[in-house]
């Protein structure tokens, strides 16, 4: 459902990471640490009020040498970057390729879904789609796959024809080399949690 070569995300992007998986529960690690669930990190494209395209992807650990490489597939340069504190976005700062303007939710007296609303809500709308859709489990092996077809149904969300969206599933499938069912059950991946 990946499109190859397709347009970076541009304009004010909001970045962030958020758990995602596993089954809620109230015991355990939540949050950072938590052992059942895939750290995913979450691009959003801001267009005023409204949420424009988006892109994820599953990291091992929210450090800057994970967190690089996906700004740069992910956002064109010359973007604005709006990021919470992090020390992973550290390198945002420093580059020249990207304005960064960070919001530290620590001491604002703000929750992280004020400061960062646009980014907030498509964690949140992708959560309520797995919980939905998938009963609140999914399993690290897959969670990529249903990354990509949560980020290619919300892409064209406003597609102003609606009937285009089967042709370009079908046009994919078709420019995209297969991937054998044995390959997918027996590939464990290598940034899962």
């Amino acid at each position: 459902m990946v499109r190859q070569g397709r347009e970076k995300l541009s304009g004010t992007v909001e970045v962030d990471e958020a758990y995602i998986g596993g089954v809620e529960t109230c015991t355990g690690k939540q949050g950072r640490g938590s052992e059942e669930k895939s750290l995913v990190v979450v691009a959003t494209e801001c267009i005023g009020k409204k949420i424009g395209r988006v892109r994820f992807q599953i990291i091992p650990d929210a450090s800057t040498e994970n967190l690089f490489p996906f700004v740069e597939s992910s956002i064109e340069h010359g973007s604005d970057v709006i990021t919470d504190g992090w020390t992973g976005y550290n390198f945002l700062s420093k580059s020249e390729n990207y304005n960064h303007e960070e919001k530290v939710i620590s001491g604002s007296g703000k929750k992280a879904n004020e400061l960062l609303p646009h980014v907030h809500m498509v964690i949140s709308l992708l959560k309520r789609w797995i919980y939905g859709t998938h009963q609140g489990k999914v399993s690290p092996k897959y969670l990529e796959y249903y990354l990509d077809e949560f980020a290619f149904r919300f892409n064209r969300k406003m597609s102003t024809y609606r009937g285009k969206l089967f042709y370009r599933l079908m046009q994919q499938a078709v420019t995209t080399a297969p991937l054998p069912n044995k390959n997918i059950k027996n590939t464990q991946l290598a940034y899962s949690v």
